[in-house]
C-alpha cells in the first residue's frame, strides 16, 4: 500500500503517477527562463503518511442498476452533445495537466496572467499541489478500477490518443476534477476578490471530464471532495502556508502593474457558456 511506503520512495514514483493516475499521459513539468522556484524533484507539499486515502474517505462508486448509476449514465448521454463543440475542445484543453500548459487554466478566471515569469510562486503552488492531489486519489483508483465512460458507452472521447491508457487506469474518482478543485480552493484564498470566478472554474474543470466522455458524474463530484481534503490538509504544512503568503504578495505586484492574462478569455467564456454553467467572468478586453 502507497501509505505504507517510505518518503524516499513516494518522490520516485511521484511522477509516474502524475502522469498514470491523472493525465494518462506523461505531464511534462517543463522549467521556463533561467531560474526557477519549482523543486527539481517535482514533489509536493505532503508526504505519504500525511496525503489523504481516497480509500478511506470515499464511498464506493455507484452500484449496478442503482439510481446513481442511472444519473451517472444519463448526464453521460446528455453531454455527448457537444461534442465537437467549443465546448468540448475546452474540455481538451482541461485534460491537458502538462506545464506550463496547465498553469495558465485559471488565468481568466483569475484575471492576470499564471507562468513561471511573471507569477512563479502561483506556478509553483500549481506545480506542486497537482502532485499531492494526484496521489491522494491512487488508492481508490486501484480499489475499485471503475470502467470509464467510453469503454461502456463505446462512444469517442475529446482525447483520443489517451484512451488506451486511460482503459487501464480506474475512473473513480476523477483525477482531473481533484486536481481542479483543490486549485480553485487554493486561488480562490489567494484572490478573494475573484472567488466566485476561480470556484465556478474549478467546477467547470472537473464537468469537462463529463464532456470529455472519460468520467462519469459521481467520479467528478468524489474528486472534488478529494481536492477539498487535500487542501485542508495542505494548510498544516507550514511550507504550504508559507508560500501562500508570497503568492498573495506575487499577485498583488501583479495587479499593481495592469497585467492580463495571455489566453483569449472571450473565448474560454463562450465555450462555458454552452453548458448549464454559466461563465461568470467578464472578457477581458
Amino acid at each position: 500500500m502507497m501509505r505504507n511506503m517510505g518518503v524516499t520512495l513516494l518522490r520516485k514514483i511521484v511522477i509516474v503517477l502524475a502522469c498514470i493516475a491523472i493525465t494518462a499521459g506523461c505531464a511534462k513539468f517543463e522549467k521556463q527562463g533561467k531560474t526557477s522556484v519549482v523543486p527539481d524533484n517535482n514533489s509536493g507539499y505532503l508526504t505519504s503518511d500525511t496525503v489523504p486515502n481516497s480509500e478511506v474517505l470515499l464511498p464506493p462508486p455507484p452500484a449496478t442498476e442503482s439510481t446513481a448509476l442511472a444519473l451517472d449514465q444519463d448526464i453521460s448521454h446528455n453531454s455527448l452533445t457537444l461534442r465537437d463543440s467549443p465546448r468540448w475542445t475546452l474540455a481538451a484543453e482541461d485534460a491537458d495537466l502538462t506545464f506550463p500548459n496547465a498553469a495558465g487554466t485559471f488565468s481568466c478566471a483569475l484575471n492576470a496572467p499564471i507562468t513561471e515569469q511573471d507569477t512563479p510562486h502561483i506556478y509553483m503552488l500549481l506545480h506542486r499541489t497537482l502532485v499531492d492531489a494526484g496521489l491522494s486519489v491512487s488508492e481508490a483508483k486501484k480499489k475499485y478500477m471503475r470502467s470509464r465512460a467510453f469503454v461502456v458507452n463505446k462512444e469517442r472521447t475529446c482525447t483520443p490518443n489517451d484512451e488506451q491508457s486511460l482503459m487501464k487506469n480506474g475512473s473513480y474518482p476523477s483525477g482531473h476534477s481533484t486536481v481542479g478543485w483543490a486549485w480553485a480552493l487554493i486561488l480562490s484564498e489567494i484572490s478573494p476578490e475573484q472567488a466566485d470566478a476561480i470556484l465556478a472554474r474549478g467546477r467547470s474543470f472537473g464537468q469537462s471530464r463529463v464532456i470529455c466522455n472519460v468520467h462519469w458524474q459521481s467520479d467528478v463530484i468524489e474528486g472534488r471532495f478529494m481536492g477539498a481534503a487535500v487542501v485542508a490538509r495542505l494548510h498544516a504544512d507550514p511550507v504550504f502556508r508559507a508560500d501562500m503568503e508570497s503568492a498573495k504578495s506575487e499577485l498583488a505586484a501583479v495587479r499593481a502593474k495592469g497585467m492580463k492574462p495571455a489566453r483569449d478569455c472571450k473565448a474560454e467564456a463562450d465555450a462555458l457558456a454552452q453548458y448549464p454553467q454559466l461563465a461568470p467572468w467578464p472578457a477581458n478586453k
